[in-house]
């Protein structure tokens, strides 16, 4: 399994048309989020040429992992899309926090089954990967908007998590904000199973 991380310009038309299909396939497919696509290809007006990705892939090169990083001094979805996720705390706006948007880590479609066994471990590495990428920007935060049950299992990693405002129910699923403090020495223990999107 690799994970790596650039901007638009890192990689080729092929793998950036592969994470936008698959991105497709998770928050369209599978969870039914309402997004604007075209051609089940998931791209959105935060997807710019600054934005950083991760992308994993496995070891035939197919994707089974996303997240999208975006400084919060520049638009970006939570601020932008979900401020009631915010309640009455001011949206970020500082290159010290990063927003985790676009985040997904399980292979359940190429597998067939409704759950991936290392899709938490995946998840998890993914996480670390993304904390070490904007703390290498100099972001110090991540912000993030997820359904309340990634709630449980980041608190079971040791990380300092901060909900920004209590839940709020949106189109029948209970989402929340939360802060995630930068620890680049962090390293997700290897014994924890569950799927991740977000």
């Amino acid at each position: 399994m690799e994970i790596i991380a650039g901007t638009i310009d890192s990689f080729t038309a092929d793998v950036l048309f592969d994470m936008a299909r698959y991105r497709h396939e998770v928050f369209v497919e599978k969870l039914g989020w309402k997004l604007a696509t075209r051609g089940r290809l998931e791209l959105d007006e935060f997807d710019r040429k600054d934005t950083i990705y991760l992308i994993a892939r496995n070891p035939d090169g197919e994707i089974v992992g996303t997240s999208r990083l975006l400084p919060t001094h520049r638009p970006y979805l939570l601020a932008s899309v979900f401020p009631q996720l915010l309640g009455n705390t001011p949206a970020p706006c500082s290159p010290d926090v990063w927003e985790l948007s676009r985040f997904a880590a399980a292979d359940w479609m190429r597998l067939g089954t409704d759950e991936d066994p290392h899709g938490g471990s995946l998840a998890l590495d993914m996480l670390s990967v993304a904390m070490r990428t904007v703390a290498k920007q100099g972001g110090r935060r991540l912000i993030s908007a997820s359904p309340l049950g990634i709630e449980r299992i980041l608190r079971r990693t040791g990380l300092s998590v901060h909900r920004a405002a209590p839940p709020v129910l949106i189109e029948g699923q209970h989402l929340f904000a939360c802060f995630i403090d930068v620890d680049t020495n962090w390293c997700p223990r290897q014994d924890r199973h569950a799927d991740a999107v977000g």
